[in-house]
């Protein structure tokens, strides 16, 4: 508990008094007495006045020092952007006597919270509880500082102005709970109902699942004749999708990632909606036996995140604490030095997926740095288009200037079609989306490529 000095600020009370002691020396004053009589006046109420803010104040930092106010904040082990999150704030009063006051709570400027202060009226020995709804609005490690507390004096006529309990910081990540809200994706039935449809493999896979009893139309060649005399019955192999394989992300971290055309400001840039894909499909990869890793590019010189492909549960909390503090910074995307690094980097043949927002003028680079990833790699390529560039292409003629406005944005798709022409020529699956359908498309793609085996 860190509690600082005592400050004393005029309470409402106070400026009342002195209001009221003001007008009755008007009054006096406009009775017409002595001089002698207005000065003695105002000198024995002044120095009455004084004589109670001492022995309040004395009172008051008596009272505070024997027996000072507690507070307990219970924060959760972090926050999600755009997601509401309670925190409950305990003030208990050890004194024999009450405590009325106001309480601030002071936390970092991206925290939405309601308006300040919080009154409270606490009796001898008990405690006032407020639960305050807070949204974090950014990622990153985010504090919350000592309270501020507004405590009426003994006679009202002061308030203490002080701080007291522990700064505290906690992680903001991206919007986990609504990738665990996904837990329940076990099956192809599951991800049909959110829309992914997955592609029927033609052939089996080659990974051993499990023996079961023979059906009409299994492959006689997949009959275990071992289990099947024992059994007295006809048993196969069923064969899984190959597990065990890597998917790798490469994300842009570079200036066209900071693009907000929604407006929101909750956690709608091109790049926070890029990391919860990347965590949705991360979940999947795991959930089915892949691991993952992760890169990022379009950052200054040793400001790089990697990490390394791992499974297993806590994977996915790791990857994370990795890129949950990420932000997009100024810099240009550098792709070909980016796909170089992580050839260095990955030897094992992968699905590389990369997360960008480029165009037509990057053609000649980008194309570069797929070839020398498709060298080694399966490469996925996710191009975001901005939203306000559809919305103003769909815009009715109705003015003149709208007509140039629509014939730029139809130009513009146009050499984004064809950015995505080259990109296909060059055997790189690519999917061209809006950001708030990346996840969807991203985990579409992925189950298709398992199923045809691909990787």
């Amino acid at each position: 508990m860190s509690v600082n000095r005592l400050v004393f600020l005029p309470s409402r009370t106070l400026i009342g008094v002195l209001f009221c002691a003001g007008f009755a020396l008007i009054a006096i004053r406009l009775l017409d007495p002595p001089p002698l009589t207005l000065i003695v006046a105002s000198l024995v109420l002044g120095a009455a006045l004084t004589l109670l803010l001492a022995l309040d104040a004395v009172r008051s930092r008596r009272a505070w020092r024997s027996a000072p106010l507690e507070l307990e904040r219970r924060l959760p082990h972090a926050f999600a952007v755009g997601a509401a999150d309670t925190v409950r704030i305990t003030l208990k009063n050890p004194a024999p006597v009450p405590r009325v006051g106001r309480y601030f709570e002071l936390g970092d400027p991206s925290l939405q919270m309601p308006s300040m202060p919080l009154e409270f009226e606490i009796a001898p020995g008990g405690a006032e509880i407020f639960d305050v709804p807070v949204t974090a609005t950014a990622r990153g490690l985010k504090s919350f500082t000592a309270g501020q507390i507004l405590l009426r004096s003994r006679m009202g006529l002061l308030d203490l102005n002080l701080t007291i309990g522990p700064c505290e910081a906690r992680r903001v990540f991206p919007n986990f709970k609504r990738q665990a809200a996904f837990a329940w994706l076990a099956g192809d039935r599951r991800l049909t109902e959110m829309g992914i449809k997955a592609l029927r493999r033609r052939g089996e896979g080659t990974d051993f699942d499990q023996l079961v009893e023979y059906r009409t139309g299994d492959p006689v060649r997949h009959i275990d004749w071992k289990a099947t005399l024992k059994h007295q019955s006809p048993i196969v192999r069923r064969f899984q999708d190959e597990r065990d394989q890597c998917v790798f992300f490469l994300l842009d971290c570079g200036r066209r990632m900071r693009a907000d055309d929604t407006q929101h400001g909750i956690g709608s840039t091109h790049f926070d909606q890029s990391l919860d894909a990347l965590m949705l499909l991360a979940f999947i990869a795991l959930s089915r036996g892949d691991s993952v890793g992760a890169m990022t590019f379009g950052t200054p010189p040793g400001q790089e995140r990697r990490f390394a492909p791992r499974k297993g549960k806590q994977t996915l909390n790791a990857l994370m604490s990795e890129l949950g503090d990420v932000e997009p910074t100024p810099t240009f995307s550098d792709y070909a030095l980016a796909a170089a690094d992580l050839l260095r980097r990955q030897r094992k043949r992968g699905l590389v997926v990369v997360i960008t927002n480029c165009r037509d003028e990057d053609a000649a680079e980008l194309n570069y740095a797929l070839t020398l990833l498709r060298s080694r790699h399966l490469v996925f390529l996710a191009n975001l288009k901005e939203q306000i560039v559809s919305e103003i292409a769909a815009q009715p003629l109705e003015r003149p200037e709208v007509a140039l406005d629509v014939a730029a944005a139809l130009e513009y798709e146009q050499r984004r079609a064809e950015l995505a022409r080259r990109v296909s020529l060059a055997g790189v699956t690519m999917i061209d989306c809006e950001p708030k359908l990346l996840g969807t498309e991203l985990v579409r793609q992925y189950m298709i490529l398992k199923r045809k085996g691909a990787f």
